[in-house]
């Protein structure tokens, strides 16, 4: 198989579930108001937590996008756990990369991945608010190094417009913000089905591969939707699941950008409890999941291949059709007015 190949064999059979994804998006964006989320994740403590690393995770944000969400939660009465829960649980997943994570991983990577964001959610926390509270310092969100346009500085939940503009928002707005990282995702995984050596990226496992692959997604900014496909290409290419699961949720939780706003906001000792429970909990869930995938013997890659083959082939081409009309800015402007 050559790359061409391996590209559009990605895309198809990436193109449906994240076409329903981004559909999904949008009937959240249109009906869940930010003053419903405000009273929502008012307050402080372990329920407040919880409630955060919930609401957050279907929400179509990315790392960027997430900030001033947060940051104006925060202001408005949300403590400082239940803030780095939403903050860490949102763009963690979201409904566009449950669909994709399901097509291209499988459905039990996918509950993975809901799973470990969940966890790192509710521990990081409950540990960064037992921090000592500090002024919070008037903070906007970077204006580069973040998303490929600029709806993502913008992508706050509002008041509900519809179902008309929460479909504007996610196909314009919300695609427009990763379509460029969908495709350098789909590209990569193209190359690593290709060129990579199964053989050489097995022997790349244990502790110390975990602890490495979190180092590296922590500071790197791509979005959940773009991490999938990369992830799907790594564990097609030899990588052990763990490290799959390590990268999903390490590269989109968090970024630079996101760092030095929580930093600004928190404070740097609850950066460094952020920083230290993310590494950690991520480094722990990936070497339980080969642990456990070791004893039971169970294969997700063979069971992503089951799910790719659910849909007709005709099927995937349309999707697919139908998202580059999308992604084509001045295409979708011109016909829809998006």
């Amino acid at each position: 198989m050559n790359l061409i190949e391996s590209l559009l064999s990605v895309a198809l059979s990436a193109a449906p579930w994240l076409l329903l994804g981004l559909f999904v998006a949008g009937l959240v964006k249109a009906y869940l108001p930010e003053r419903l989320l405000q009273r929502w994740l008012g307050g402080a403590g372990v329920s407040g937590v919880l409630r955060a690393s919930i609401i957050g995770m279907p929400l179509p944000l990315c790392s960027c996008g997430a900030i001033p969400t947060a940051m104006a939660l925060h202001r408005g009465g949300a403590g400082r756990g239940p803030t780095t829960a939403f903050l860490i649980s949102t763009p963690g997943v979201g409904v566009d990369s449950i669909f994709l994570t399901s097509a291209l991983l499988g459905p039990v990577m996918a509950l993975l991945r809901m799973a470990g964001a969940l966890v790192t959610a509710i521990v990081t926390g409950i540990l960064v608010g037992l921090t000592s509270k500090t002024p919070a310092p008037v903070v906007t969100a970077p204006a580069t190094g973040c998303c490929a346009s600029q709806g993502c500085g913008a992508s706050t939940p509002a008041e509900p417009g519809g179902l008309r503009a929460g479909l504007r928002y996610a196909f314009s707005d919300l695609l427009d913000d990763f379509s460029v990282w969908i495709f350098v995702g789909l590209l990569l995984a193209g190359v690593l089905m290709v060129w990579a050596s199964p053989q050489a990226l097995a022997s790349f496992s244990g502790p110390w591969a975990l602890a490495l692959m979190a180092l590296v997604g922590i500071p790197l900014y791509v979005c959940a939707s773009a991490a999938t496909p990369i992830a799907a290409g790594l564990l097609l290419a030899g990588l052990s699941p763990g490290m799959a699961l390590v990268f999903l949720l390490a590269g989109p939780i968090t970024s630079l950008a996101t760092l030095a706003v929580f930093r600004r906001e928190l404070g740097t000792r609850a950066l460094l409890i952020y920083m230290a429970s993310v590494f950690t909990v991520t480094v722990a869930l990936g070497w339980l999941v080969d642990a456990t995938l070791t004893l039971t013997g169970f294969d997700p890659v063979s069971q992503a291949g089951q799910v790719q083959e659910l849909l007709p082939h005709g099927v995937e081409w349309l999707a697919l059709v139908m998202l580059v009309f999308f992604a084509l800015r001045p295409l979708r402007h011109r016909a829809l007015g998006f």
